[in-house]
């Protein structure tokens, strides 16, 4: 029985491409909404907003989480040897 990280190491480049081009995508949207809840965080904490600074952190860490998850899927490559 196979599980998509054995057959994905497995994969043609076309495939290989399409993984990685996915992957790195939402990457940089986590990395865009984790930046965009920083600027937000640090404004309020400005204005003596102190009640979203616990939520955004909360958020931040989540994403931060889900990005690093994100690391199994990526693809070992074609290892022709």
């Amino acid at each position: 029985m196979s599980n998509f990280r054995t057959s994905q190491n497995k994969a043609n480049p076309n495939k290989l491409n399409t993984i990685l081009s996915t992957l790195i995508f939402i990457l940089i949207l986590n990395v865009t909404l984790q930046i965009w809840l920083l600027y937000t965080a640090l404004n309020n904490a400005l204005d003596d907003n102190r009640e979203i600074l616990i939520p955004a952190f909360i958020a931040s860490l989540v994403l931060f989480l889900i990005g690093f998850s994100w690391l199994y899927y990526l693809p070992k490559g074609n290892k022709s040897a």
